[in-house]
C-alpha cells in the first residue's frame, strides 16, 4: 500500500450526494467525520468489510471491531446465509406471538447442553429471550428484582406470623414484653407494662421502611452493561449514566480485584428487621438481614472498560461474596461469550457460575437480532414470564439462526473453539512483538482468545499539539482508528470508556497476512506517537 498523501480528515467517497437534510444521528457522524470515521461500507465477508474508493472501485478492508463481537463467524457466513435464506423462501413465522415456539425450546435445550458440559452441573437454566445485550441484561434484573420482592413479601408473611403468635402470648399471660425488649427498639416501656400494641407498631413502622427501600445492585468500575434505563445505572462510565440517574435503581461499583471492598460495602449497606419470638415466657426481639442487594453484575471480560480480564482469584471472591449474602449473580458474556474465548462462556474458564446469564451478539450469526438470558433453576420465577414480554422475541427465524450458530460452534469436536484460542494466540503475539519494540508508547496487552485489547500511554503531555489535544478531548482512541482505516485498511474502535485501549475482535476468518497489515499499522501509530509527529496523523486517504 502506497500511503504518502496528506487530505482533508474526512475524505471524499463515492456515495451520491442527497439534498435530504441529515436527520439520523447527525451529531454522531459529525463526531466520526472529524476522526475520519464517517465512511460507508457496502459489502461484508468473512473478515472483511468492504467501502467505495474515489474511483467506485471497492477498497477491502480488515475488520478488527467485528460489530463489537457480534461476527465471530464471520460477515455473512455462508452457512447461515444458506440457512437464513430457506426460512424466508419456506415463509417461517417472524410474528407468532403467544403460540407454542418448539424451536425456542430446541435452542434453549442445546445452550443448556452446552453450559452443561462447560459447568459440569445438570441444573436447569430456563431462558427468557430477547433482541438485544441491553434487553436481556434488562430481562435479567427485572427477573432478580422480582425473586427479591417475592422473597421479602414470604419474609413478610413470617413475620407477621410471629408477631401475631407472639400478641397471642402474651394476651394469654404465657408471656410478657420485658423493659429491656423495649429498650432494644430505643422506647420506653409504656404504662400498663407489657402493652404489646406498642411494641407491634414500632416493629412494624421500622420494618416497614426497611422493606420500602429500592433495590441495590452490585456492579465492577469499568463494568459496561448497555444503555437502556435500567442497564446504564449498572454502567460504570459516568458520562452514560448521570443523566439518567433518576430513572432507575442504582448500583455500588466495586473496585477491581479488590476482594476487602465487598465486605466494606456489605457493611455499609447491610438491611435488617426486626422479628419477634417468644422464648422462656419473655418475647424476644431477634435482627435478621433481608436481601439488599439486587444482584451482581460481572463481566468475566469487560469489553468497553478496555478488555479487562476478571482474575479466577477476584470470581472466587464474588462467587463467596454472593453466596454469603444470598445476592444472584448476573455474569454478563454478551461480548465475551458465544466461543470468542474458546468456550461458550468465557466465565467457565475461571470457575465463576451464574445465577444468570446473559448472552447476544455472535448468538444471531452476525444476522439475526437476537439475545437470551438464562436463570438457574433455583432462582427461576416463572411468574416472570407473564410480566415480561417482548414482540419480536423468540421468533421462527432468529432461533433457527442460532441453532446454526451453535452447530457450527459445536462442529468438529469445537473445532471452532480451537481456532478462536489459536487464532488469538498469533494476533496477541503481534501484538506483544509491538509492544516490546515501544514499551514507551504501548502500556499493555490483554484479553482472551479473539478479544484482545491494547492500551496506550496517556499522550496528554506529547509535545505534538495533535496527540496533546486528541488526549485532552477525549477522541485520542478515535483518532488512531481514523489513520488505521485510511493509511492501512484496519477498521477498529476504542473501547467505549477506556479511550486509549483499541479493541481487536475479529472473526474466526482472521488470517496472518490480515495480523501482520495490522501489526503493520500499530507500528505505524506507535512511531507517530514515539516521535511527538502527530501532524502524521490528519491525513486522510491514499487510496
Amino acid at each position: 500500500m502506497d500511503h504518502t498523501d496528506s487530505v482533508s480528515p474526512e475524505p471524499a467517497s463515492a456515495e451520491p450526494e442527497f439534498t435530504e437534510p441529515e436527520l439520523a444521528e447527525p451529531y454522531l457522524r459529525e463526531v466520526l467525520g472529524t476522526a475520519g470515521l464517517a465512511v460507508e461500507y457496502v459489502r461484508a465477508e468473512d473478515n472483511t468489510l468492504f467501502r467505495l474508493g474515489e474511483d467506485g472501485a471497492e477498497i477491502p478492508v480488515v475488520d478488527f471491531a467485528g460489530g463489537y463481537g457480534s461476527v465471530l463467524l464471520g460477515h455473512n457466513h455462508p452457512e447461515i446465509v444458506r440457512r437464513a435464506t430457506e426460512l424466508l423462501a419456506a415463509g417461517t413465522p417472524v410474528h407468532a406471538q403467544f403460540s407454542r415456539h418448539p424451536y425456542a425450546n430446541r435452542l434453549a435445550a442445546e445452550l443448556n447442553r452446552i453450559i452443561h458440559r462447560e459447568l459440569e452441573t445438570d441444573e436447569p437454566y430456563f431462558a427468557i429471550f430477547a433482541n438485544t445485550g441491553a434487553e436481556a441484561v434488562e430481562a435479567a434484573v427485572k427477573h432478580a428484582e422480582l425473586d427479591r420482592v417475592m422473597r421479602l413479601a414470604a419474609l413478610q408473611e413470617e413475620l407477621a406470623a410471629h408477631t401475631e403468635s407472639a400478641r397471642e402470648a402474651v394476651a394469654a399471660s404465657t408471656a410478657v414484653v420485658t423493659a429491656q425488649t423495649y429498650a432494644r427498639l430505643g422506647i420506653t416501656a409504656p404504662a400498663p407494662a407489657g402493652d404489646f400494641d406498642v411494641l407491634a407498631a414500632e416493629l412494624t413502622r421500622r420494618n416497614a421502611e426497611q422493606f420500602a427501600r429500592p433495590p441495590l445492585f452490585l456492579s465492577l468500575e469499568g463494568g459496561f452493561h448497555g444503555k437502556l434505563a435500567a442497564s446504564v445505572q449498572l454502567t460504570h462510565n459516568e458520562a452514560y449514566r448521570t443523566p439518567f440517574k433518576s430513572l432507575a435503581a442504582q448500583a455500588r461499583f466495586v473496585p477491581r480485584e479488590r476482594p476487602d471492598a465487598l465486605k466494606e460495602i456489605h457493611a455499609e449497606e447491610r438491611r435488617t428487621v426486626w422479628d419477634v419470638t417468644v422464648s422462656d415466657g419473655r418475647v424476644e426481639l431477634t435482627e435478621r438481614e433481608i436481601p439488599a442487594f439486587c444482584a451482581f453484575l460481572v463481566e468475566p471480560i469487560q469489553g468497553e472498560g478496555g478488555i479487562q480480564v476478571l482474575s479466577a482469584e477476584f470470581a472466587a471472591e464474588i462467587q463467596r461474596f454472593c453466596e454469603s449474602v444470598d445476592c444472584p449473580v448476573v455474569i454478563d458474556e454478551i461480548q465475551s461469550g458465544m466461543g470468542r474465548t474458546g468456550t461458550l462462556l468465557a466465565s467457565s474458564q475461571i470457575g465463576l457460575r451464574g445465577d444468570y446469564y446473559t448472552l447476544a451478539k455472535t448468538l444471531g450469526g452476525g444476522i439475526a437480532k437476537t439475545s437470551v438470558m438464562l436463570v438457574r433453576q433455583a432462582r427461576y420465577r416463572k411468574e416472570f414470564e407473564i410480566v415480561h414480554s417482548s414482540t419480536f422475541a423468540k421468533d421462527s427465524f432468529s432461533c433457527h439462526i442460532a441453532l446454526k450458530v451453535l452447530e457450527l460452534l459445536e462442529a468438529d469436536g469445537g473445532a471452532a473453539y480451537r481456532r478462536a484460542v489459536e487464532r488469538g494466540e498469533a494476533l496477541r503475539a503481534a501484538l506483544t512483538s509491538v509492544r516490546e519494540d515501544f514499551p514507551e508508547v504501548v502500556k499493555d496487552v490483554r484479553g482472551k482468545g479473539l478479544m484482545l485489547g491494547m492500551e496506550f500511554h496517556d499522550q496528554s503531555g506529547s509535545s505534538s499539539p495533535i496527540l496533546r489535544d486528541a488526549a485532552a478531548g477525549g477522541l485520542f482512541g478515535y483518532v488512531l482508528a481514523g489513520h488505521l482505516l485510511h493509511r492501512h485498511d484496519i477498521r477498529t474502535f476504542p473501547t467505549a470508556s477506556a479511550l486509549s485501549t483499541l479493541r481487536f475482535e475479529p472473526s474466526l476468518q482472521l488470517s496472518d497476512t490480515q495480523i501482520a497489515q495490522l501489526e503493520s499499522g500499530l507500528r505505524d501509530i506507535c512511531g507517530i506517537m514515539r516521535d511527538h509527529a502527530g501532524e502524521r496523523l490528519t491525513g486522510a486517504s491514499a487510496h
